[in-house]
């Protein structure tokens, strides 16, 4: 979709505004609303179509949208306009997100300034359309926060904006290589945009916002610290502390009543979770949703890639997990039952087999997969069409006496599942760029996992798919995808999950240290793990580790889901 996104402003400020008050639960709505929660002040707006917002304690978000002509979803602070941003002081935002757009949309920092009017975009990540078009005016490239941004100045005339209709300047700074976490240096663009002429007033706001327009997606916020000054806002990933019965539609998910959360049953060194002990967390284009008096969860879906998450009551360690058992039936399509850690990611997948009547289906762990800890499941449509699910229970075996860890049922930790060498430029405070074995370096028997959305991407069209997991997509010739990890032996084996868009044989190089060691291959659309073992000689240091796409011939795509780096 070639058109600019709009922001129709002037009408978000017509509307009555209604104090929101400050709840230890997450609060979603599907219709206009602007507030204030726990210090952070957020936004949802929409002209037309269907949205839906869920706000929590933390500054976290997620949203999902559909069939929309202009939605906006935003979570930040908001001054009095009476301060620059270098009377405020220095202003950073370290974030991770997992973003999935179908069309036009941005990821991005926005805000406006007053005297003079100015509406900014530090743009992340988008959609099928690259910010801010060709009327724009270029002012050169600025290098911030390990990545080059572009920066555009564009003018608005007699358009919606904060002080209703006036015509006003748009100040851009646009990320050559799209990401979905990391540090951004606010006051880093603002010094870089003046520095070119771009005169900036009297702080009025700054957001993290997700926007589409024509078109439809789902994003979720999963960490979110704003800085400004001496104040800090946030820290931590989504806590989600909803209770209660979870009985929910697509248009009420507000939770309450008695529902503890607590421990599951466990016998024989099992853990056995029904949905009572589940609290709620997002809903992504679910028709409706519903947890029985047995626990059971019951889902109504309205098309493919539809989802609903529920956040564990504690993680769960998998170190001693031998197989993870889903019990349920899906007669007319099928469900993906998904898992996910602290850090937002997914971790593996399982599938059902559209059975009729309740049905077990069982997933054996791979030692990289006992790497994890889960403390996210969403239930998601496979097939399009309306139809329906039913989960009944989802089983840990062999977890013997350490089932799970500490971590409270809001889903923070200080601490993430990650290499401490991974790279600085693509992690946030809490989550990091990769989800790895607690050793944390290629040098032990224990195996690190990277997974490919959270590593740094470069290239023309390089970004996250949702499909067939949730990962990268390489569309073109040296589109890419790089991690720092620190390999303390010089022989290792790379193990690559991915998969190809169509028949043909889709390849990504591998490259360690620069230099290239082996080619992956996938041919069809089901995923499939590909290993490559090689001596390298960059044993003793941080090593950059490349995936590349190579000899495409616009037949295929490919698509990466994590890499598994051993000691061989």
């Amino acid at each position: 979709m070639r058109k600019k996104i709009s922001f129709l402003l002037a009408a978000v400020f017509a509307i009555t505004l209604t104090a929101i008050p400050t709840s230890a639960a997450a609060e979603t709505f599907t219709s206009n609303k602007t507030g204030s929660k726990n210090g952070w002040d957020y936004e949802y707006w929409k002209d037309s179509g269907t949205g839906s917002m869920t706000v929590n304690d933390n500054g976290t978000f997620s949203c999902s949208w559909s069939n929309i002509n202009n939605i906006l979803f935003r979570s930040g602070k908001k001054f009095n306009e009476s301060q620059k941003h270098g009377q405020i002081g220095t202003i950073s935002i370290n974030y991770g997100a997992t973003y999935n757009p179908n069309g036009n949309s941005y990821l991005c920092v926005y805000g406006w300034t007053v005297s003079p009017l100015v509406e900014y975009y530090i743009v992340e990540s988008y959609g099928s359309w690259k910010p801010p078009g060709n009327n724009a005016s270029s002012k050169g490239t600025v290098s911030i926060d390990g990545g080059s941004y572009e920066i555009y100045e564009t003018t608005r005339n007699n358009e919606p904006s904060i002080k209703g209709t006036q015509t006003f300047k748009q100040y851009w700074s646009v990320r050559t290589s799209k990401r979905t976490s990391g540090t951004i240096s606010v006051s880093e663009h603002f010094k870089a945009w003046e520095s070119k002429g771009m005169s900036l007033g009297n702080m009025y706001e700054v957001s993290l916002n997700v926007e589409g327009w024509q078109s439809s997606g789902n994003a979720t916020i999963n960490s979110y610290t704003l800085k400004y000054g001496n104040s800090t806002l946030g820290g931590s990933s989504s806590s989600n502390t909803n209770t209660g019965n979870n009985n929910n539609t697509a248009n009420n998910n507000n939770n309450s009543g008695n529902n503890s959360g607590g421990s599951s049953s466990s016998s024989g060194g099992d853990t056995r979770y029904t949905f009572s002990n589940l609290s709620f967390q997002s809903n992504q284009g679910v028709s409706s949703y519903s947890v029985n008096s047995s626990g059971a969860l019951s889902v109504s879906y309205g098309g493919q890639y539809k989802e609903v998450r529920y956040n564990l009551p504690s993680g769960i360690n998998l170190a001693n997990c031998s197989s993870i058992v889903v019990n349920g039936s899906s007669p007319n399509g099928q469900t993906a039952v998904k898992f996910f850690n602290s850090g937002g990611s997914e971790v593996f997948v399982m599938y059902n087999n559209k059975s009729s009547s309740a049905a077990d289906w069982t997933k054996t762990l791979s030692s990289s997969e006992k790497n994890n800890t889960v403390t996210r499941i969403g239930i998601m449509s496979q097939d399009t069409g309306s139809y329906s699910a039913t989960i009944n229970s989802i089983t840990f075996k062999g977890m013997g006496s350490s089932s799970s860890s500490s971590s409270s049922s809001s889903n923070s930790s200080s601490s993430s599942n990650s290499s401490s060498s991974s790279s600085s430029s693509n992690s946030s405070s809490s989550n990091s760029s990769s989800n790895s074995s607690s050793s944390g370096s290629s040098g032990s028997s224990a195996a690190t996992t990277v997974q490919c959305e959270n590593m740094t991407k470069a290239g023309q069209y390089t970004g996250n798919v949702s499909s067939p997991f949730n990962g990268v997509a390489l569309y073109a010739n040296n589109d890419r995808v790089t991690t720092s990890q620190y390999l303390a032996n010089n022989r290792h084996t790379f193990t690559l999950r991915g998969a190809s868009s169509n028949g043909n044989t889709a390849q990504v190089e591998l490259k360690v240290g620069g230099t290239t060691v082996g080619t992956f291959r996938f041919s069809g659309t089901s995923a499939s793990s590909q290993s490559i073992t090689v001596s390298h000689n960059k044993g003793g240091g941080n090593v950059e580790i490349q995936l590349v796409c190579v000899n495409d011939n616009n037949t295929w795509d490919a698509f990466v889901d994590y890499l598994e780096i051993k000691a061989a």
